[in-house]
């Protein structure tokens, strides 16, 4: 592009009185200086280089929606001639975001890329575009809208599993974990070897290795409490639960509770309603979640029985210490889930998370 103008911005431009005569000095940068008579020059021209053209790119669709947050991403198909310096996505509740609006940074370059929207209002549509910016500008890709949840829970019926001769129900939730809705009552890993039957309460206290009992010792718990295992099964590489699920890790026991509204909020949105199972008042129990936690109560390292009716709890796969393991509990008093630790020797119950 040529511009004709009267005085170079670009250059350092001094006149000097010789014979009578203008002299125009442009001072180059390597140093050298060129002297031109100024009535020997009818005009004077500079050429901008070429800055390239704008990229070209869209917008992906939007996806894993909640009340506050939300991911989608763009490709850029074409870098314009100039290199991509910044990428990402802009939002806004109105029509045609701009990087002066809510915006990501995702990177360089040409590709596809993601990016997550925070910080969202529930019940809100919001609009999205996908940018790239290069020396010829900011580029944009296609809109798309969406519209976050109400901040309710999402919850659906899972594939559920079949396993040692019994078929457990399983719920998805809205953050994509999928749990068995019961809890475990098999009596084998998932290879098919047996998990000792432990009634003897010295024995019990004494175990360095998986085992399960009923509580009391008493078959009819079977139904609806499942069995109480020992961390020792599951420690156990041959795995407690059926293949392509495992016992939860503390970590991923937080995920849902921190879905579920935090500790405080996540226990009643966990527990069975009524007071069929649970003790009275069953404070709090919405079981918003479907995972329909009941009271199993636990056996103590000792090998006595506690608190069935009142209290359920659930281990983790991470231990505390070499003596100790995470668990999440239940209790019929309250709303709140308790993330604790309890000795290696203790029955609790099991539920699983499908890998």
């Amino acid at each position: 592009m040529k511009t004709k103008i009267l005085f170079l911005t670009a250059v350092l431009l001094s006149t000097l009185m010789v014979n009578a005569q203008t002299i125009m000095n442009i001072h180059q940068s390597n140093g050298t200086v060129l002297s031109l008579p100024l009535n020997t020059i009818d005009s004077i021209t500079y050429t901008i280089s070429n800055p390239g053209n704008l990229a070209t790119l869209t917008t992906l669709p939007i996806g894993n929606i909640t009340d506050i947050t939300a991911t989608t991403g763009g490709n850029i198909t074409n870098d314009g001639g100039t290199p991509v310096t910044q990428r990402g996505v802009v939002w806004s509740v109105s029509p045609n975001p701009t990087t002066a609006n809510n915006s990501t940074t995702n990177g360089t370059g040409t590709g596809s890329f993601t990016s997550n929207l925070t910080n969202l209002t529930a019940n809100t549509t919001y609009y999205v575009r996908a940018y790239a910016t290069n020396s010829a500008g900011t580029a944009y890709g296609n809109q798309v809208s969406f519209a976050t949840t109400n901040g309710g829970i999402i919850t659906n019926p899972g594939a559920g599993v079949t396993f040692n001769g019994y078929t457990y129900a399983s719920i998805v939730l809205g953050n994509g974990q999928e749990w068995m809705a019961e809890n475990l009552r098999t009596t084998t890993y998932a290879n098919g070897d047996p998990i000792p039957n432990v009634t003897d309460n010295a024995q019990w206290q004494n175990l360095t290795t998986g085992a399960w009992a009923h509580y009391n010792n008493d078959s009819q718990y079977e139904n609806p409490y499942g069995k109480l295992y020992n961390w020792y099964t599951v420690a156990d590489p041959r795995n407690v639960c059926p293949t392509g699920w495992h016992v939860p890790s503390d970590a991923e026991w937080t995920i849902l509770s921190d879905y579920l509204g935090g500790e405080s909020l996540a226990g009643g949105k966990m527990k069975s309603t009524g007071t069929q199972y649970w003790q009275s008042p069953n404070q709090d129990a919405t079981n918003e979640s479907g995972f329909s936690g009941l009271p199993g109560g636990f056996r103590d390292s000792n090998g006595s029985f506690y608190y069935i009716g009142s209290l359920g709890g659930w281990w983790s796969s991470t231990e505390y210490d070499t003596f100790s393991a995470w668990l999440r509990r239940l209790i019929y008093s309250n709303g709140t889930v308790y993330r604790n630790d309890f000795y290696l020797q203790n029955g609790f119950s099991v539920r699983c998370l499908r890998d």
